[in-house]
């Protein structure tokens, strides 16, 4: 079944590099001056992610989210992920909320929207990134609402009311580098069917922690390697549980985790046979002087190690090096 997936898809991706070298030549012409080869190649990109999403498999089960990814807009595999999430789970309505997006051009909700002609909110906290956004043909062909604010788990429940998205919701992603715990926690406003929430799987998936809570906390500030963000995975599903929801993966990337509330989760839960969460191998640390350094698997650890992490378990905050084994067998075998 999924080596066919791929034929289809490596097909479509032949068909999308014709598409792209006719419409270089095509945009040459006077009465297509006002489309420019890069909107001809996002067009041949959209196809190829509708031509993967057809190809997903549909109540069939699956080993684990890994099979089922594929990318067009977001970052990792999110876009199969959430596409086959949304063909599965029975959702209330057809809006998402997605914050810490920057210009929406790489997000996870962004294919959904395109894909499926779905009404989102998206919130940065950045004016020129939304304004960057509000200047995309995609920004008015769709519903979609963009808001600048620095999301805290104080302002969050207003913003979102404010906003007009309240109750049930879709999808919920959240990716802030860094209070995403907390501010997952503080969110009463909306009542999402399926949760998506980065997470730092550098903290490991043996122990329950997060950074402590600073409304003003930013990413290289917290540490200069910008290791030093966000949750681990233990911490973020017994969150899920506290809210009412249940893990059903993460990206083979390990940097997203995915929920689906308890009331609709038995209609994926049967499908999908090995819920895990993958540990995260890349390399994206900074030196000292904010250049990449690349550091990869249990170096990432000592880098941060004397940073200070709460257990939101025991609600201690401990000294994250002073955790003892943060990391399972298998997730240390991944790292070696």
């Amino acid at each position: 079944m999924f080596g066919n997936l791929k034929d289809k898809i490596s097909k479509a991706k032949a068909s999308v590099r014709r598409v792209i070298t006719h419409a270089s030549d095509a945009a040459g012409y006077s009465h297509m001056t006002h489309l420019t080869t890069q909107d001809f190649a996002d067009r041949a990109l959209q196809l190829q992610g509708r031509m993967a999403s057809r190809a997903l498999p549909t109540g069939t089960a699956i080993e684990d989210l890994s099979e089922i990814e594929f990318k067009v807009y977001s970052q990792w595999g999110e876009d199969g992920i959430i596409d086959w999430l949304v063909q599965h789970v029975p959702l209330p309505d057809r809006r998402f909320v997605e914050f810490g997006v920057e210009t929406f051009r790489e997000a996870n909700c962004r294919f959904l929207m395109q894909n499926r002609n779905w009404k989102g909110l998206v919130m940065d906290g950045s004016d020129a990134n939304l304004a960057s956004l509000r200047q995309q043909a995609y920004f008015w062909m769709h519903d979609l609402s963009a808001k600048a604010a620095f999301v805290t788990a104080e302002n969050i429940n207003e913003l979102l009311t404010d906003a007009g998205f309240v109750g049930d919701l879709a999808v919920l992603s959240i990716d802030l580098d860094g209070n995403d715990y907390w501010v997952w926690k503080a969110i009463t406003a909306v009542n999402p069917a399926i949760v998506i929430c980065e997470v730092n799987a550098i903290l490991g998936d043996t122990a329950a922690v997060t950074i402590p809570y600073d409304a003003s906390f930013a990413r290289f500030s917290g540490h200069y390697s910008g290791l030093y963000f966000g949750a681990s995975i233990k911490a973020l599903t017994t969150l899920a549980e506290q809210k009412g929801y249940r893990f059903v993966g993460t990206n083979s990337n390990g940097i997203n985790a995915f929920f689906v509330r308890n009331d609709l989760a038995s209609s994926v839960l049967h499908l999908i046979r090995n819920i895990r969460a993958f540990p995260a191998l890349h390399r994206d640390s900074r030196d000292q002087t904010g250049q990449m350094s690349y550091v990869g698997g249990l170096q990432r650890l000592a880098l941060i190690a004397d940073c200070p992490v709460v257990d939101v378990v025991s609600g201690k905050t401990v000294r994250f090096g002073d955790i003892s084994n943060p990391y399972s067998d298998a997730w240390l075998d991944a790292m070696r």
